[in-house]
C-alpha cells in the first residue's frame, strides 16, 4: 500500500487535524535520557524532536516527507541530523544510535518492508542500544476498512497493515536478533489537562488499557535491545 501521500498531507497541511497528539510523544520521551543519541523514525508533527532537544537528547530524524524534514531543519536547526528516507534503507552509519524510536510505525509496514526495516534498525543501533516502539494492541484491522468512492479501493483508513499482541511482537523482534527487555500495555494520556474529573477518567482509562480493554485504546509498548555481541 502506497502511504506517502497520506502522511505527506497529515504531516504538513493536515497538522491542524491533531492526528499526532503530543501526549504520546511525552510518553515516549520518558524513556530517553539526557546525552543519548536518538533516531526517531516517522516524525509526525515533530513534537518528539522538539521535546527531546529541550531535554538534552541528541535527536536525529527519518521520514519520507521531504517537506516535514525541511520543517525540522528550519525550526529546530537539525541540519543533516534530519533526513528524508525510509526505514528499510536508513541513511545513517552503522552503530550510530543509543536508541531508535518507532512510535506507531510498525503497523504501517508490509511484511517485506517490516523485515528490512528491523534489520536496518539493528544495524544503526550501537551494541547494547535499544529499540523503543509502540503499536496499537490487538487492533481489529477490518473494523477500520473504508472504500474509495472513486476507484473502489478498499483500505485501512490510516494505512495499518499489521496487528500485534505481545506474543507476535516478541516472535518478530527475537526473530530479527533483538533481545526483549520489556513489553507492557498502556495508553497515551494528556496529564496536563487539569481538573479532578479529567484525572479520574484518565486514571480509569490507564487501568483498562493495561488490561487490554479496547474501549481504552490500549497500545503495546516494547523495549528491545541490540545484543552487546552479535552472533
Amino acid at each position: 500500500m502506497e502511504q506517502d501521500k497520506i502522511w505527506n498531507y497529515f504531516q504538513n497541511e493536515g497538522l491542524e487535524d491533531h492526528k499526532f497528539p503530543e501526549a504520546r510523544q511525552r510518553f515516549m520521551l520518558k524513556y530517553l535520557n539526557v546525552g543519548q543519541t536518538v533516531l526517531n523514525i516517522g516524525i509526525g508533527s515533530g513534537a518528539l524532536e522538539r521535546l527531546g532537544i529541550e531535554k538534552g537528547v541528541l535527536m536525529h530524524s527519518l521520514d519520507p516527507s521531504q517537506r516535514a524534514i525541511e520543517r525540522l531543519r528550519e525550526e529546530l536547526s537539525m541540519a543533516d541530523r534530519a533526513q528524508c528516507g525510509y526505514a528499510q534503507a536508513i541513511p545513517f552509519l552503522d552503530n550510530s544510535f543509543d536508541v531508535v524510536v518507532m512510535s506507531e510505525v510498525l503497523e504501517h509496514l508490509d511484511d517485506e518492508v517490516l523485515a528490512g526495516s528491523l534489520s536496518e534498525v539493528l544495524r544503526v543501533l550501537r551494541p547494547g542500544g535499544y529499540l523503543l516502539c509502540s503499536t496499537p494492541y490487538r487492533e481489529d484491522l477490518g473494523a477500520s476498512r473504508v472504500v474509495c468512492p472513486e476507484c473502489g479501493c478498499v483500505f485501512h483508513k490510516v494505512g495499518h497493515l499489521q496487528t500485534f499482541d505481545k506474543y507476535a511482537m516478541r516472535q518478530l523482534l527475537e526473530g530479527k536478533g533483538f533481545q526483549i527487555q520489556k513489553t507492557w500495555l498502556s495508553t497515551f494520556i494528556d496529564w496536563e489537562r487539569k481538573g479532578l474529573r479529567n484525572f479520574i477518567k484518565s486514571s480509569i482509562r490507564v487501568v483498562l488499557a493495561k488490561m487490554g480493554e479496547g474501549i481504552a485504546d490500549p497500545h503495546l509498548l516494547v523495549m528491545a535491545k541490540k545484543p552487546e555481541q552479535m552472533g
